[in-house]
């Protein structure tokens, strides 16, 4: 109960310092671009403020009600704000980053109050940024038009290997785009749901719409070193040439992915030794292209 009220006092806070931020920007006698300047130091002060006091992990459900607020004071500052101002775009695109990898964590279903709360802060800021230009929020609002995070049940089936529908199966891929979805595989795979990231990887990387975007197969094939035997892994690996797999791996080793990088390079390496290509295994074993 305590906790309760300690965490509605902040939430009352965190408004009122929001609402000065737009009183400020409004009232500011600097330039257009100098007070946007300004507004975008301050705000990131604010929620940087705020949001160290809660650990994600514990519970993330005060973090979701600081986003919700923080959605709600851009679109209310966006009609003062300079289009000019390059730290505005940051801030709402690292906004809508943070919110969404805060989202993505939630292995509960969130609270349906605070859930439209925020659905409908995302709906009306969208809107409004829009209006002005901006379209940092796009992908917010596609998670944020579900019922849920991870409810969708179209999803559902995708990593329950449960696709009885592709239409419906492209046009859910279509709506989420490849950022939300890569997203989506990288929480996967930090939760170690290898064989759910896996089903969705490889749908990723079979939806013509993608062509390719976000290393969909490159990551299906990282998540098949960890769940396939080696017989199934090569089968799978067969069809994949040196080049292509040589530019997974430096892919992988730029994203500071060595582990992924290291099992592909084997199993790359373990394909081309037991198929007596020599010549092919030996880029495998320098890495030398990357």
């Amino acid at each position: 109960m305590a906790e309760e009220e300690g965490s509605a006092t902040e939430v009352v806070a965190l408004r009122h310092k929001f609402q000065d931020l737009i009183s400020a920007l409004k009232r500011s006698s600097e330039s257009t671009l100098d007070a946007s300047y300004s507004f975008c130091q301050d705000f990131c002060q604010v929620l940087l403020h705020h949001g160290c006091q809660w650990r994600p992990d514990e519970d993330p459900h005060p973090l979701l009600e600081m986003y919700t607020l923080a959605i709600t004071c851009c679109a209310e500052a966006s009609p003062f704000l300079s289009p000019e101002c390059e730290h505005v775009k940051d801030v709402l695109e690292k906004l809508s980053w943070s919110c969404l990898n805060l989202l993505l964590s939630f292995s509960e279903q969130i609270p349906g109050a605070l859930w439209e709360e925020f659905q409908s802060s995302v709906k009306m800021a969208h809107g409004i940024l829009q209006a002005h230009g901006n379209s940092q929020f796009h992908t917010l609002l596609t998670l944020a038009e579900e019922n849920g995070v991870w409810s969708n049940a179209t999803l559902c089936n995708i990593l329950s290997a449960d696709i009885t529908n592709v239409q419906k199966v492209h046009e859910f891929l279509s709506r989420e785009g490849p950022e939300l979805l890569h997203m989506r595989l990288k929480h996967l795979i930090k939760h170690k749901h290898m064989e759910k990231a896996a089903r969705l990887a490889k749908t990723c990387t079979e939806f013509p719409e993608f062509g390719g975007k976000k290393n969909f197969k490159q990551i299906y094939l990282v998540c098949l070193c960890e769940i396939k035997p080696q017989e199934e892994l090569m089968q799978e690996i067969k069809e994949v040439d040196c080049k292509e797999a040589l530019d997974m791996i430096c892919n992988l080793e730029s994203e500071e992915e060595e582990k992924g990088a290291l099992s592909l390079c084997t199993a790359f390496f373990k394909r081309q030794l037991l198929s007596g290509d020599a010549y092919c295994a030996w880029p495998f074993w320098t890495n030398a292209d990357c």
